[in-house]
C-alpha cells in the first residue's frame, strides 16, 4: 500500500469514527511519510496501586442454598404417623417434580395394612386424582390381588418413589428418587410391614440396591432391611402391571409370582379375603 492510499484509508477510518461519535476518542496521524495510528483512548480508572483500606470486621457467611434431601429427612423424622407424614408430604415443595404436577399421590389403602407395596411414579390418572395405582395399571394390580384374596380396602398399603408426576410419563430421575427416599424410608418404618412388594425394575433396584434385572428378581422371596425396622421384611419383586398391559404374554409369569406371594401370606398368618 503506497502513502496516498494509506492515507486515504486513515481518513476513511477517522471518518466512520466520526460518525460513531468517537471523534473525540480518535487521533490520527502521519509521521516521517509512514501512516500511523494513535489512538487517546477514554480516561478509564488509574492502574496505580490504591491504598490499602482498613481491614474492618468479617463479613457474615455466606447461607448456602437447602439441601431437599437433608430437609426431605428432617421433616419425615418429624412425623410420629403415617397421616402426619402423608401431609408433610403434601406440604413439602423440594422435588421438582412438584411444580408441574396437578396433585401429590402419597398412599392409598389401609394405614395399617400387612402388606405394602411401592410403584415407581403417577401416571396421568394418578396426577388428577391423588392417588397412586388408580389408571389402567392400577385396575389390573387391585384384579392380580384379588385372585389371592388381597385387597388395599383391607390388607394392603400402596405408595410409590416418588409423588408427583414426571413430565410425559418419562422415568423419575436418579436425584428425585433421592429427594423423595426419606419419605418413602419413614413410612416403611412407620408401618412394620408384614411383607414387602416391589412392583417393576425401578421400585426393586432402588429399595433392594441391586442392580439386577426384575426378569431375574421377580417371585423370589428376598429381604429388605433399614434403620428402624425391629427385623429385615420379606419382599418380593413383581413384574410392573403396566409392563403386563404391555406384554400380556407375560401373565403366566405374574401368576407364579401372585401364588408365592399367597403361599408367604399364609406362612406368615395374613388373613386373605378367599383362597387360590
Amino acid at each position: 500500500m503506497d502513502q496516498s492510499d494509506a492515507n486515504l484509508a486513515l481518513k476513511s477510518l477517522a471518518e466512520f469514527w466520526a460518525d460513531m461519535g468517537l471523534e473525540e476518542a480518535r487521533a490520527l496521524t502521519v509521521q516521517r511519510g509512514t501512516a500511523t495510528q494513535r489512538v487517546n483512548q477514554p480516561r478509564g480508572p488509574s492502574l496505580e496501586r490504591q491504598p490499602e483500606r482498613p481491614a474492618g470486621p468479617r463479613p457474615p457467611p455466606r447461607r448456602l442454598a437447602n439441601n431437599p434431601v437433608a430437609d426431605a429427612r428432617r421433616i419425615a423424622g418429624e412425623a410420629s404417623t403415617l397421616a402426619a407424614l402423608r401431609s408433610a408430604i403434601q406440604r413439602f415443595d423440594g422435588c421438582t417434580l412438584k411444580a408441574g404436577a396437578k396433585n401429590t399421590a402419597v398412599c392409598d389403602g389401609a394405614f395399617d395394612a400387612p402388606v405394602m407395596i411401592v410403584g415407581e411414579a403417577p401416571g396421568a390418572d394418578e396426577d388428577i386424582q391423588g392417588l397412586p395405582f388408580v389408571g389402567r395399571a392400577g385396575k389390573l394390580l387391585d384384579k392380580m390381588l384379588e385372585t389371592i384374596g388381597l385387597s388395599r380396602k383391607t390388607n394392603v398399603y400402596i405408595t410409590n418413589l416418588v409423588y408427583w408426576r414426571p413430565p410425559g410419563n418419562r422415568e423419575p430421575s436418579t436425584t428425585e428418587m433421592e429427594v423423595c427416599s426419606p419419605f418413602l424410608k419413614r413410612q416403611i418404618e412407620l408401618k412394620q410391614p408384614k411383607i414387602l412388594l416391589t412392583a417393576g425394575k425401578f421400585a426393586t433396584s432402588a429399595l433392594l440396591n441391586t442392580t439386577d434385572g426384575i426378569m431375574r428378581l421377580r417371585g423370589r422371596k428376598l429381604r429388605y432391611t433399614q434403620d428402624g425396622l425391629a427385623e429385615p421384611i420379606p419382599c418380593v419383586p413383581l413384574l410392573h402391571p403396566a409392563y403386563l398391559l404391555r406384554r400380556p404374554e407375560d401373565k403366566s409369569k405374574a401368576w407364579d409370582d401372585l401364588r408365592t406371594i399367597a403361599a408367604l401370606c399364609d406362612q406368615l398368618g395374613i388373613k386373605r379375603e378367599g383362597a387360590l
